[in-house]
């Protein structure tokens, strides 16, 4: 059994060399071809066990990979640094005038998203002979609304957007995945029967506790990133400001899941705060430029540890290839679902304000879904409905990041005017 650290060293190690063959030879965007050459690799093992049963490689490799609590991983730990670098490098002026926009399609637009796909996929799965359940059709609905900050953010770094549509996007990802994990812990503890105090579902008891999540979680952050930031403002050494930032990102997404608070929300307003008005306020120009660059490293490494895991997770899936024409179909039913949770608020708020062209298909095709729904996915108890929803999940999750995320571009040259860009 190989330690944590010999985990770690492996994992960072073929990042490395996965990423310098990718930049090399294949070409692909980083993160893409990071997730591309881990399936391969995923693919070649499992089939050299096929083969070659005594070489043993195979096996050894999918135990070292089974070490790893993927949910913990991303969600208890890549998560809350990854999040808090996105939020950095968002201008929060932009994110003000698009606040309408952004507050509804993180709310509203995630709930409508996953009672379609809930109600869909609850269908779909009688229609080929799979029936589960209407609770945990639903549970699928939650995990696989959001759209993914981390696969949204990486993605926006290669391509190039008019700053309100940008805006849009990046401001949706960062919030919605907050809202997101709190409905899909509040319908996991429906499916799985847990009462909330009196035997049945209490949804006034639902609200308050979607609530609480949410905006204790933005009120915990905006208490951290001001201690933060006003601690930046009494000095001017970049290595101690930076190690600052470190702590508020660790300790604020500590006190939220200690809190059964949203850590989510929590550290995307103190990034929020400490990228804006910390910059203009508590840091120097030497120590802005080295904090950004820090931050920066931080994310690439992690988002490229990350995408590496999802496809060497392939490995030690259960995946169902029963479930074929299930997970096809899943495709189709979320881009459906996305698209009507953004035509819908984008329909009403055009009334009194203003919609960059093509600001629909972007923002449907756009929606990336990432490592956060399969750690969702793979969170769920062990029953017999748990190995459609996670093939179903991984389907849409590679569907999202392979087609959409390659082709996103060429759907923006086409509908968004290029004087804009």
């Amino acid at each position: 059994m190989l330690s944590l650290f010999e985990i770690a060293a492996s994992l960072l190690a073929l990042s490395a060399f996965f990423g310098w063959l990718n930049f090399v030879f294949i070409k692909l965007p980083h993160t893409i071809g990071l997730l591309a050459m881990a399936l391969v690799a995923s693919m070649l093992l499992l089939a050299a066990e096929k083969l070659w049963p005594a070489l043993g490689v195979t096996d050894t490799v999918q135990a070292a990979i089974g070490q790893i609590d993927f949910y913990a991983t991303v969600m208890e730990g890549m998560l809350a640094f990854l999040l808090f670098a996105g939020a950095l490098h968002v201008d929060y002026d932009f994110l003000k005038d698009q606040k309408w926009v952004i507050g509804i399609m993180a709310t509203f637009g995630v709930v409508l998203s996953t009672l379609i796909v809930g109600s869909g996929f609850w269908y779909l799965s009688g229609l080929f002979g799979m029936q589960i359940p209407f609770a945990w059709a639903l549970v699928f609905g939650a995990l696989i609304s959001p759209t993914d900050p981390v696969a949204v953010l990486s993605l926006l770094k290669s391509i190039n957007l008019p700053h309100s549509l940008e805006a849009k996007i990046a401001g949706e990802s960062l919030f919605n995945d907050g809202v997101g994990v709190v409905i899909f812990t509040i319908l996991l503890a429906v499916a799985i029967g847990t009462s909330f105090e009196n035997g049945g579902i209490d949804f006034i008891e639902v609200g308050q506790l979607f609530f609480v999540e949410a905006i204790g979680g933005a009120v915990l952050g905006l208490v951290t990133g001001w201690i933060a930031y006003r601690a930046m403002s009494h000095m001017d050494e970049y290595t101690l400001e930076i190690l600052i930032s470190l702590g508020v990102v660790a300790a604020t997404y500590a006190i939220a899941l200690r809190l059964h608070l949203s850590g989510p929300i929590a550290v995307v307003v103190a990034g929020l705060l400490v990228g804006n008005r910390g910059v203009r306020v508590g840091m120097s120009e030497n120590t802005r430029k080295h904090l950004f660059a820090f931050w920066e490293l931080i994310d690439e490494i992690l988002n490229s540890v990350l995408f590496l895991l999802i496809g060497l997770e392939v490995l030690v899936l259960a995946l169902d290839p029963s479930t074929g024409w299930l997970v096809l179909s899943s495709i189709p039913l979320v881009l459906a679902s996305r698209f009507i949770s953004v035509f819908t608020p984008i329909a009403f708020l055009s009334r009194w304000l203003p919609f960059t062209k093509g600001a629909v298909p972007v923002l449907t095709w756009g929606g990336i879904r990432g490592g956060i729904s399969v750690a969702l996915a793979l969170s769920l108890p062990d029953n017999e409905y748990k190995a459609i929803i996670l093939s179903a999940t991984y389907g849409v999750v590679l569907f999202s990041i392979f087609v959409q995320g390659l082709t996103v571009r060429a759907l923006i040259n086409r509908t968004v005017d290029p004087t804009l860009l």
